[in-house]
This record gives structure tokens, sequence and C-alpha cells, in this order.
């Protein structure tokens, strides 16, 4: 059972403090952005630069200081338990540069995520994209706002008046929900690739419909998507439907269309002999 979240005053300057967070590290990437950049290959094969250590070494020693006994869960290096209290876990969650390849290349797509987790319930969440100058932040049951304005999820009610973003159309072609994609593609309005958390985010301000990462989706890639998605009037699920930031996957929708677009992607389910 999750813990109760903490009041509206609590987490609003939790909030608030999320986004100084991500501004301040978004901060460290644009001295490095704006031409090719190298990197190396982690165990996973995703790439990783000096500049995704730095912004997450200062992401830690920003929260350590303020909140000690609070964990952390970040990409790059692993968790950090805190110093436990007894009271319901607090954990940060980080992607100190989600869309890594996008950075490398000088893409402006690339973003800086933290997410808040309250005794496992996601709380809050921030994308903050520093070449864009843009940041979208939402806490639960205080709205969603894109710098500061509150923001919310398109009216669109038909797949035929729907856009459709992807991180990768490979790896969605080579994913278990390639058929769906294809069949998905003929349906919506058209489709594009404005991918990783922006495309999430994309859909939670109203100018997309539908986003989808079928696989490989880390909790740190996802964690601020549920509580961004959710108040922004949306849905963010794993391809099973679930809401949650540990499916594995990931589907923004604007809510009206999120039925729909699971199965279509999904199919309809196999029989039981």
């Amino acid at each position: 059972m999750s813990s109760p979240v903490p009041g509206g005053e609590h987490t609003a300057a939790l909030l608030e403090f999320a986004v100084e967070l991500a501004r301040a590290a978004g901060e460290v990437t644009l001295r490095a952005f704006g031409g090719r950049i190298a990197g190396v290959a982690k165990g996973d094969g995703t790439p990783v630069t000096d500049t995704d250590q730095a912004v997450e070494r200062l992401l830690r020693a920003r929260i350590r200081d303020r909140f000690p006994d609070h964990a952390i869960l970040g990409e790059e290096f692993g968790v950090d338990a805190g110093h436990p209290t007894g009271r319901p876990q607090v954990r940060w969650i980080l992607d100190p540069i989600d869309g890594t390849r996008s950075f490398m290349a000088g893409v402006p797509l690339y973003g800086v995520l933290v997410g808040l987790e309250w005794g496992g319930t996601p709380l809050l969440g921030v994308a903050h994209f520093p070449a864009l100058s843009q940041t979208v932040s939402a806490a639960r049951e205080q709205g969603c706002y894109l710098d500061g304005t509150r923001t919310g999820v398109s009216s669109v009610s038909r797949l035929a008046d729907a856009v459709a973003l992807n991180s990768d159309p490979g790896l969605v072609a080579r994913s278990p929900v390639g058929a769906g994609w294809t069949t998905l593609s003929e349906k919506v309005a058209y489709t594009r690739s404005w991918g990783d958390a922006y495309g999430h985010t994309l859909v939670a301000t109203g100018r997309a419909e539908i986003m989808l990462d079928p696989e490989d989706l880390k909790p740190w890639d996802a964690a601020p998507l549920l509580p961004i998605l959710t108040e922004a009037g949306g849905r963010f699920t794993s391809l099973d439907g679930r809401a949650t930031i540990h499916g594995g996957s990931g589907l923004s929708t604007n809510g009206l269309l999120h039925d729909d677009t699971l199965a279509t992607l999904t199919g309809p389910p196999t029989p039981t002999p």
C-alpha cells in the first residue's frame, strides 16, 4: 500500500525545488551543446558523455545538500539510499540528459528529467528542455504547466485527427507492437519521430495526441511522465495498461484516445486454450 502524499504547500515547495534543479542542470548541458559531442557506449549499448555524468553529479549534490534523508535513483550512478528516517521513503529519480543521442548530434530535443516518488507513489515531475528554454512541470492535484502557464492535452477524440509520435521508427518496427504501429499509422492523421521525453510532453501540452516508447523505457525515462500526463488530463501507461513508471514501456495519450490506441497497438487478446 502506498503512503499518503504530502499536503499542497509541501508538494508545491518540492516542485519549485525540482524546477530550479532541472534548470540549473540544463545550464550545464548548454556549455557543451551545439556541435558534435563525443561519447562512449555503456554496458547496455546506450551512449554516455562527460556532460551526462557532470549533470547527474550536480543534481545529486543539490538534492543531498537540501534533503540528506531522501533517496536518489539516477541513470548514471544508480541508487543512493539516503539516510532512512522511518518515514515514508522519498526518492528522487534522475535522467541527467534524456535523449543523449540528440544532445551529442546538436539536436535541441533533449531534456533534463526530474521525478519524485513519495512512498512509492509518483508525486511530481519536471521535463526541462534547455536548448528550447522550455519547462513542463506537474505535481499531484496541482496541474501541469508549460513555463509557468497552465496547460493540458488536446480535445481530439478521433484517431483520424490525431498526431502520433515515437522515438525511433526502426525500434518500433522491431518491437512486439510493430504491426500494431503500422495499423495505427494508417488510422491517424500523420506520424512523426519527435521522440524521447519531448514527444510525451507534446502530448501533455496539446501539440500531439499519442506518443509511444514500446520497450526499454527505464524508471528515469518515465518518472516525470506519469504525473505530467495525469495532471494535464491525459494518460500514461505501460503497454499492458498499467499506470506505472516501472513497466518497461510507455504510452502517452490525451486520454480520449488511450483505449483505442492500446487496442490498435496490441491487437485482440490471444484466446485461452
